[in-house]
């Protein structure tokens, strides 16, 4: 349908033990829906930018040291580079996520 995503349609994937997620890609622009469990772990720091809002549960990012919790309705604008590089985890059993 033009101009509406239905992520009901979209199946979920599984990259990673602990995380689940439905991507819609559309004119090189991309919208998830990520559902985090506890399960999750982040090995690595991630670099990456992110934009994201908490529908569901408690998240936490910890920004090399320093941790932050968002809760639902909660939005997240992360910069890319080393001096923003984190890790994040789930805090409640799930954590619903929408990232662009």
């Amino acid at each position: 349908m033009k101009y509406k995503i239905n992520f009901e349609s979209i199946p979920w994937e599984s990259p990673f033990k602990g995380i689940k997620d439905k991507t819609f890609i559309q004119n090189r622009k991309k919208i998830r829906l990520v559902e985090f469990s506890k399960d999750f772990i982040e090995l690595e720091w991630c670099a990456k930018d992110h934009i994201g809002y908490i529908l569901e549960g408690q998240l936490e990012i910890d920004f090399n040291g320093e941790r932050i919790i968002y809760n639902r309705g909660d939005g997240f604008c992360i910069p890319s580079g080393e001096k923003s590089k984190h890790k994040g985890k789930a805090i409640t059993e799930k954590v619903l996520v929408l990232l662009v």
